[in-house]
C-alpha cells in the first residue's frame, strides 16, 4: 500500500531542519532509492502518460475512488457484484499502467494495442459474470462450455496482471493452481484424487472461494479505503508533521537520528502498510543522518528496514491488516487492536534501546539543538493534522464500523487541513490525493485477486487441513512450540515479497489452521502468523526492505540483513511467548486480572531491554562476557509469563546490573562526542 506516483519519482515530503531539501547529494540519493525500489516493486515503474491520456487516467482513477466510497458506505450492491466491479477496475488500471516488461518505454501517449485487447477481455469476462452470476447461482452452479471458456479467459488475464504487478506472488499462485492436478500424484496427506479442468475453473471464477473470494473482498473494502485515507494524510502534510514531531521527541538524545528513524517509520508504516516503500521514502533522510552521526552503514540500513517493517502490525491502524483480521475472526476491531499493542510495543522498545545502547557504546551524541524544531511550534503549526487519526480511532471505539470511520476520516483530513492556511488542501490537492490513493491500491489489489487462486485451491483440495495434519503428525509429541516453529517458517516463506495485507490473507488460509488444529486460540494464531509474514521483509535471503535500505546506505546486503535480524530479534521471539499463554495479548486471556496483565507487561519490557543490552554489550557501561550472558539469560525468564520465571529473570538481571555498577565506579564512563 505504498503511495508512489507513476508520473514522477517517489515524493519526499520530510525535509527537516537537520536535513534540508537542498542537502548536497540528496537528489542523487533519492534517484538511487527510486532505482532500488523500481527493481523490487512493480508499482514504482509505472507508465507515465503524456497529453490527454494523462487527464483521462486521472478522471478514471477519481471515478473509481468515488465508486468505491459510495458502494462501501451508502450504496446498495451485492458483495459479488462489488468484487467483480472492483476486479474490472483493477485489471483496467493494471494493463494501462503496468508495463509488460521492465525494458518497455515508460513515456507514452496511449497504451499498446495488446493491452487494449487485455482490457477488453477483462471487462468482457467479469462483465459477463456480473450479468449472469445470479442466474447461474439459482441453477445450482451449472455452467455451459462457453461459460467455462469465460472462466479460463478471466483466470489468464488475472495471471497476466499479477505477473506485472506482483511477480513472485504470481509464480506462487501458479504452483498452487498446478497443485489441483499434480496433487493426485503425491503420496500421503498432501495427495488428493485430482480435479478436472472444468471443476477448477468453475471453482476459481464462478465460485465465491476463488478470484472473487476473501482476498478481493478485503481489497474492495478495507484496503482501498485505508490506502485512500493514507494518500489524503500524505497530501495534508502529515508526513512532515510526523518527522518534525519525532525530532522533537528524541532528536537530542544519544543516537537521536536513529531514534527519529524508528519513531517516524513506525508511525508512517502503520498507515501506508508497505515496508518497502516506507524504507525508500523515509530512508533517504534517516539513513544518511545516522551515518553522519557515526553509526555504521550496515547498522543504519538495518534500523530503517526493521522500523519500517514493524509498522505493518503496529496499532492503531496496522496497515489495515487489523480490520481484515477482525473480519476473519468476527471480532470487534478494538479487540484485535488492543491485543496487538504489547507485541508491537515490545518490538519497537527493543529497537529503540538497540540504537540507544549502540550509541552509548560508540560514544555518539544526538543532534544539535539548532537542528531540532521547537515542540511548541511544531504542535501549533502542524498539530491539527493529527485530528483525522483521532477521528478514526474515536469512531471505532464508539462502535462504528472501520469502513465508516475511514470514510469520515478522509473528509476529516480535508477539514483539518483547512484549519491553517499553509496546510490547506485545495481542489488540486484533493484530486491528486484521490487519484494517487486509487492508483496506490492497484498493486495490493491485484495481489488480493491472485491470492484467490491460492485460497480456492486450499478450499477445493483441503490443503489447509491436510497441511495441519501433516505437521501435527511430524510433531508427534504434540509440542505447540515445535508446531509454532514450523508454522513460523511457513509464514515467513509465504510472506516473502508480498505486501503486508496480502501476506496475511495467504497465511490465514494456509498457516493459521495448522496452529488452530494444534489447540492455539484463533486470535493468537492469527497474530502469530501475521507477525512472521511481516518479518519476512527483513528475513534473508529475500529481505526486500533490507535490500532497498542497503542500497540507500551503500552497505553490504548480507551484513545489513544479519544486523536487521539481530535488531528485530525480539519480534521473532515474542510470538512464541504468547503462543500457549496469551496473557501478553491484552484482553485475550479472560482469566487474567488487571494486576497480572500489568505485571506481565512490565516484566516483558524489562526482559526486552535485558535481551537488547546483552546483544549490544551495554547496559550502564560496556558489558563483559559474564554480564552479557546474565543479561541474555534473564530475557526469556522475564518474557515468559509467570512469577517463578520472573523471579529467576530479575535475579540474573540484578546480578548483571550490580557488576556493571561496581565496575562503573572503578572507571569513568565512556566520553560522549
Amino acid at each position: 500500500m505504498s503511495h508512489s506516483s507513476s508520473q514522477e519519482p517517489i515524493s519526499r515530503e520530510m525535509p527537516t531542519a537537520a536535513t534540508p531539501a537542498d542537502t548536497p547529494g540528496s537528489a542523487a540519493l533519492n534517484a538511487k532509492a527510486q532505482a532500488m525500489l523500481e527493481e523490487k516493486e512493480a508499482e514504482s515503474r509505472l507508465r507515465a502518460y503524456q497529453g490527454p491520456m494523462r487527464k483521462v487516467l486521472t478522471v478514471l482513477l477519481c471515478l473509481w475512488a468515488l465508486f468505491q466510497l459510495y458502494f462501501t458506505t451508502i450504496g446498495v450492491i451485492s458483495a459479488i457484484n462489488l468484487r467483480a466491479f472492483h476486479c474490472m477496475f483493477l485489471l483496467l488500471f493494471t494493463f494501462l499502467l503496468f508495463p509488460a516488461y521492465q525494458s518497455e518505454r515508460r513515456q507514452r501517449t496511449l497504451p499498446p494495442l495488446r493491452d487494449l485487447v487485455l482490457i477488453a477481455l477483462s471487462l468482457g469476462s467479469f462483465g459477463y459474470l456480473i450479468l449472469n452470476f445470479t442466474r447461474i447461482a439459482e441453477m445450482g452452479g451449472r455452467v455451459t462450455d462457453f461459460e467455462v471458456g469465460i472462466a479460463a479467459v478471466a483466470v489468464l488475464v488475472v495471471f497476466e496482471a499479477a505477473r506485472r504487478a506482483s511477480g513472485n506472488l504470481a509464480i506462487l499462485s501458479l504452483l498452487f493452481l498446478a497443485y489441483n492436478w499434480f496433487g493426485a500424484f503425491l503420496p500421503g496427506l498432501l495427495g488428493h484424487n485430482g480435479f478436472t479442468l472444468k471443476r477448477v475453473l468453475v471453482t476459481q471464477f464462478w465460485g465465491t472461494q476463488g478470484l472473487l473470494g476473501t482476498g478481493i473482498g478485503v481489497s474492495a473494502t478495507y484496503i482501498f479505503l485505508f490506502v485512500l485515507f493514507g494518500a489524503f494524510l500524505k497530501h495534508s502534510g502529515f508526513s512532515r508533521f510526523i518527522n518534525d514531531f519525532s525530532l522533537t521527541l528524541v532528536g537530542q538524545t544519544s543516537g537521536g537520528p536513529a531514534k527519529v528513524a524508528v519513531v517516524a517509520s513506525a508511525l508512517l508504516g502503520m498507515i501506508n502498510g508497505s515496508a518497502i516503500a516506507n524504507v525508500a521514502t523515509t530512508g533517504t533522510i534517516t539513513i544518511p543522518l545516522m551515518k553522519r552521526t557515526g553509526y555504521r552503514k550496515e547498522f543504519a540500513g538495518a534500523v530503517e528496514a526493521v522500523a519500517s517493517t514493524g509498522g505493518q502490525f503496529c496499532p492503531p491502524i496496522m496497515g489495515a491488516v487489523g480490520f481484515v483480521m477482525a473480519e476473519f475472526l468476527n471480532l470487534s476491531y478494538t479487540v484485535v487492536m488492543v491485543a496487538s499493542i504489547v507485541p508491537a510495543f515490545l518490538y519497537y522498545l527493543g529497537l529503540l534501546f538497540s540504537v540507544h545502547f549502540e550509541a552509548k557504546r560508540l560514544g555518539l551524541s544526538g543532534l544539535a539543538r539548532e537542528n531540532i524544531p521547537q515542540a511548541t511550534k511544531v504542535l501549533k503549526e502542524q498539530g491539527h493534522l493529527v485530528l483525522p487519526l483521532i477521528t478514526l480511532i474515536g469512531l471505532m471505539f464508539a462502535g462504528y464500523t472501520p469502513l465508516l470511520a475511514a470514510v469520515v476520516s478522509i473528509f476529516a483530513t480535508i477539514v483539518a487541513s483547512w484549519l491553517r492556511k499553509d496546510t490547506r488542501m485545495g481542489w488540486d490537492k484533493i484530486v491528486a490525493a484521490t487519484a494517487e490513493g486509487a492508483q496506490s491500491a492497484i498493486s495490493v489489489g491485484v495481489c488480493c485477486v491472485i491470492i484467490g487462486v491460492i485460497i480456492g485451491t486450499v478450499t477445493l483440495t483441503s490443503m489447509g487441513l491436510n497441511m495441519g495434519y501433516l505437521i501435527l503428525s511430524v510433531v508427534d509429541n504434540g509440542s505447540v512450540y515445535l508446531t509454532g516453529f514450523l508454522v513460523m517458517v511457513m509464514s515467513v516463506i509465504l510472506g516473502m515479497g508480498v505486501p503486508g495485507v496480502a501476506a496475511y490473507v495467504i497465511v490465514q488460509a494456509v498457516a493459521v489452521p495448522v496452529l488452530i488444529n494444534a489447540g492455539v486460540p484463533a486470535l493468537t494464531a492469527h497474530l502469530f502468523c501475521l507477525i512472521y509474514a511481516c518479518l519476512s521483509n527483513i528475513t534473508p535471503p529475500v529481505a526486500m526492505s533490507v535490500y532497498v535500505a542497503s542500497g540507500i546506505a551503500g552497505s553490504d546486503q548480507t551484513k545489513t540483513g544479519i544486523w536487521a535480524v539481530r535488531l528485530g530479534l525480539i519480534g521473532f521471539i515474542i510470538p512464541f511467548f504468547f503462543l500457549d499463554n496469551p496473557i501478553l495479548l491484552l484482553g485475550a486471556d479472560k482469566t487474567a486480572t488487571a494486576f497480572q496483565s500489568a505485571w506481565t507487561f512490565a516484566t516483558a519490557c524489562v526482559g526486552t531491554i535485558s535481551l537488547v543490552a546483552g546483544l549490544e554489550g551495554w547496559l550502564v557501561t560496556k558489558a563483559r562476557v559474564v554480564e552479557r550472558l546474565l543479561l541474555v539469560a534473564a530475557a526469556p525468564f522475564l518474557l515468559y509469563p509467570g512469577m517463578a520465571t520472573d523471579g529467576a529473570g530479575l535475579v540474573c538481571l540484578a546480578a548483571a546490573l550490580a557488576l556493571q555498577l561496581f565496575r562503573r565506579k572503578q572507571q569513568p564512563a565512556a566520553p560522549s562526542r
